[in-house]
């Protein structure tokens, strides 16, 4: 008996182990799996799949957030980036050395003018290091000024060559030819920048980085999100002309609504100097206290420092931005 059952034991233990594993296969539990993992998928994966228009808004909501966290990586560009974007052709190395000239030529221009080391220190520092940062700002002012003045035009020429049939490339090249500058040399980077592999979206996306205008993301935005979702290319750009032009009307309204502000603020800013000149032609001993005692120029420099604080906040307070 003993002999006999160890192989029983052994067949119904083989005998086991294939049920166990051929059982799922023969009763179809796999495709039962199978189909219950699908049904167990969350329910917008399903619908984003079935419905291409939740599909293209996915991929919208992720065009958006890729660039918005781009653009908050260069919320404070690096100084080469700054030279570039007032459109100076220099190094940050020649920048440097040109910023170090101003501030020790005026350091040493008031150090032997005798206002003493104080003041010489401080406008040695403002000539050194404020007036070149503030040169940079006033340069990328202007040529963001101008760039808005014609980026209309140069939407309007890629919508009339993508209704005509041109591929956008094309229609950048025809900008690259026919525009002012800046917009004539900042459309050669981008299609320079395609021809080397990069997608034309991502060309169009980094616009933004030279030009840090809204109007700029805008173009990068809506070309994009057209490369990686589709779309009327011409319509979405049409919109966007329309959308530059009112925004270029409401900015040129608000300036015109704050130039008695910008006026009175002048006004302001220039009674000081004005009132110390005609003292000077009136009583000129008087006066010249203010540059002659240790103390006098003690006074005018912090009163040019407050001076220069007041205008900036009166700046600011009818700078609109929009």
């Amino acid at each position: 008996m003993e002999a006999l059952a160890l192989p029983v034991l052994v067949s119904i233990a083989i005998g086991g182990a294939a049920w166990a594993l051929l059982y799922p296969v023969l009763a179809g539990r796999q495709k039962a799996e199978q189909r219950r993992a699908v049904i167990a998928r969350p329910a917008t994966a399903v619908r984003a799949a079935r419905d291409p228009q939740r599909l293209r808004r996915a991929q919208i909501e992720e065009t958006l957030k890729e660039l918005e966290a781009r653009h908050k990586a260069s919320s404070f560009p690096p100084i080469q980036t700054q030279i570039a974007q007032a459109g100076l052709d220099i190094t940050k190395q020649t920048f440097f050395m040109a910023a170090g000239a101003a501030g020790l030529a005026v350091f040493l221009l008031v150090l032997m003018l005798g206002f003493g080391l104080l003041i010489a220190l401080a406008l040695g520092f403002a000539a050194g290091v404020g007036a070149p940062l503030w040169t940079l700002k006033y340069l990328k002012k202007r040529r963001e000024a101008k760039f808005l003045a014609h980026f209309p035009d140069a939407v309007d020429t890629i919508v009339r060559g993508v209704k005509a049939g041109l591929p956008l490339l094309d229609s950048l090249k025809v900008i690259t030819s026919d525009s002012p500058e800046p917009i004539r040399s900042e459309f050669k980077i981008i299609v320079q920048t395609q021809t080397i592999g990069i997608p034309i979206g991502e060309a169009c996306g980094k616009l933004y980085e030279r030009i840090p205008l809204p109007e700029a993301n805008f173009f990068g935005i809506v070309v994009g999100i057209q490369q990686k979702a589709g779309g009327n290319l011409s319509e979405a750009l049409g919109n966007l002309s329309k959308v530059l032009r009112d925004r270029k009307r409401m900015k040129a309204k608000i300036q015109a609504m704050s130039m008695e502000a910008k006026a009175s603020a002048a006004i302001i800013a220039a009674l000081p100097v004005a009132v110390m000149i005609l003292v000077y032609l009136s009583s000129p001993a008087y006066i010249s206290l203010l540059w002659t005692d240790p103390l006098g120029r003690l006074m005018l420099a912090f009163s040019a420092v407050w001076m220069l604080l007041g205008v900036f906040v009166m700046k600011k307070m009818i700078n609109f931005d929009f």
